[in-house]
C-alpha cells in the first residue's frame, strides 16, 4: 500500500504551539498512548516513573545544541546579514557550511564581520562556495587556538530557537533549549522529548534501577524540512552524524535479551538506533551518518516504547510516530491533544507510547 504525505495532515490552532516551556521540566502535560488497547492517559511528566521498573532501558540522545544563529554585516555595504551554522566541515581551515540570509546578497568572495555588543569586530568570515541557493560555504579568518575560536562562537552565537517560536530569543533558552545531559557538541536543534527530564526525575529513575544507554545524533535542519513529495518513498531525508558505543549497546541489549521495556527518548533517539541492527536484531556499535526516514509500514527492531513531543502536520517526525504506534490510533491521539489543548512543538508538552 502506497502511504501518502496528504494522510498525515489535521488542523493545529496556532495558540498550541507553545512559545515557552513548562515552569519546571517535568512538569509539562504528559499523553499516555497504549498500542495494547487503545487507552489514552492524562498525566504530568514526572509521571513517567510510574510506568517503569527495575532493568529498564532508556535510550537518551546527548548531542549537545551549539549557538547556531549568528547575525553580521557584510563587507563594504554594511548590510545586516543572518548566518546559521550548519556543520564544521573542516576544524583546522576553519571551514563551515552555513545558510544566509538574505542570501541573494552574499556572493563568493564577500567578507562578512560579526562584532559584540560594544559593535567590536570579533570574528571574520569569507564566503568561499555557493552549495544552494541559500546555503554557502564559509572560512573563518581566525588565528588563535581552537578553544579560543569556541569561545567567539559562544559569544556571538544565539540559541537556534526554531523560527515557529515566534519571539525574540531569550538568556533563558540557552539552558532551556538544552537537555540536561547534553554532551556532544554538534546539533543545531535540541532533541526536544528530553527537554522533560528534570535533574530529580533522572535520579529517582537511577534509584529505581533502570538503565540509560546514551547514543548521539547531531540533529540538523533536515530534520524539520518539510516534506514536498505526496507518494513517502520518494522522500529523501538530509545525512546526520550519529555514534552508539559499545557501552550504550550492551545496555540496550541487555534489555532487549530480558524482555524489557526499551523506551527511546525521542524520534532523534529512535533513528539512531535503528540506523545499527545486527543480524540477530540487537543494537551494534556504529559511528557514522544516517539518513533514514521512517514510515509505515515499519517494524521496530529496538525500542517498544517511546516519549516524543506532539509534532508539525505532514512532518516526518510525526509520520514516524504513526508507524510505532499506529496511525489511526496516533491520529485519534492527536485530535484529542488539540481538544485538551496540549501544547506541540519544540517546547510542548510530551507523549509516552507504551
Amino acid at each position: 500500500m502506497r502511504v501518502k504525505l496528504s494522510q498525515f495532515d489535521f488542523d493545529l490552532p496556532k495558540s498550541l504551539i507553545a512559545k515557552y516551556p513548562s515552569h519546571n521540566r517535568d512538569e509539562a502535560r504528559l499523553m499516555v498512548v497504549h498500542r495494547d488497547t487503545g487507552k489514552i492517559e492524562h498525566k504530568v511528566f514526572k509521571d513517567v516513573l510510574d510506568y517503569f521498573d527495575e532493568d529498564d532501558v532508556f535510550v537518551f540522545n546527548n548531542t549537545k545544541v551549539f549557538p547556531a544563529r549568528m547575525y553580521g554585516k557584510k563587507e563594504k555595504t554594511g548590510a545586516n546579514i543572518e548566518v546559521f551554522l550548519l556543520r564544521e566541515l573542516n576544524k583546522e581551515m576553519r571551514l563551515w557550511d552555513v545558510l544566509v540570509d538574505p542570501a541573494r546578497k552574499i556572493r563568493v568572495g564577500n567578507k562578512l564581520y560579526f562584532t559584540d555588543d560594544d559593535d567590536n569586530d570579533i570574528l571574520v568570515a569569507e564566503v568561499v562556495d555557493n552549495t544552494t541557493s541559500r546555503g554557502r560555504t564559509i572560512r573563518f579568518l581566525f588565528d588563535g587556538t581552537d578553544d579560543e575560536f569556541r569561545e567567539q562562537l559562544a559569544i556571538l552565537g544565539n540559541t537556534p530557537l526554531p523560527k515557529y517560536i515566534d519571539r525574540p530569543v531569550e538568556e533563558s533558552d540557552r539552558e532551556r533549549y538544552q537537555t540536561l545531559y547534553a554532551k556532544e557538541e554538534g546539533a543545531v536543534a535540541a532533541p526536544t522529548a528530553g527537554l522533560h527530564f528534570s535533574r530529580e526525575l533522572l535520579k529517582r529513575l537511577e534509584i529505581k534501577g533502570i538503565d540509560f544507554a546514551e547514543v548521539t545524533l547531531h540533529v540538523g535542519l533536515g530534520t524539520f524540512r518539510s516534506i514536498d513529495v505526496e507518494d513517502l518513498s520518494k522522500h529523501k531525508m538530509d545525512a546526520e552524524y550519529f555514534k552508539i558505543t559499545q557501552g550504550a549497546a550492551d545496555i540496550v541489549n541487555k534489555g532487549l535479551t530480558n524482555k524489557r521495556r526499551v523506551c527511546a527518548v525521542g524520534t532523534t533517539s529512535v533513528r539512531t538506533i535503528e540506523s545499527a541492527i545486527s543480524a540477530e536484531s540487537l543494537l551494534k556499535t556504529a559511528e557514522g551518518w544516517t539518513n533514514k526516514f521512517i514510515y509505515p509500514p515499519y517494524e521496530f527492531s529496538i525500542p517498544n516504547a517511546l516519549i516524543t513531543n506532539f509534532h508539525v502536520p505532514r512532518s516526518s517526525l510525526l509520520i514516524m510516530i504513526c508507524a510505532f504506534a499506529g496511525y489511526d490510533l496516533v491520529m485519534k491521539a492527536y485530535k484529542e491533544a488539540v481538544k485538551e489543548g496540549y501544547k506541540f512543538y519544540s517546547y510542548g508538552d510530551a507523549m509516552l507510547i507504551l
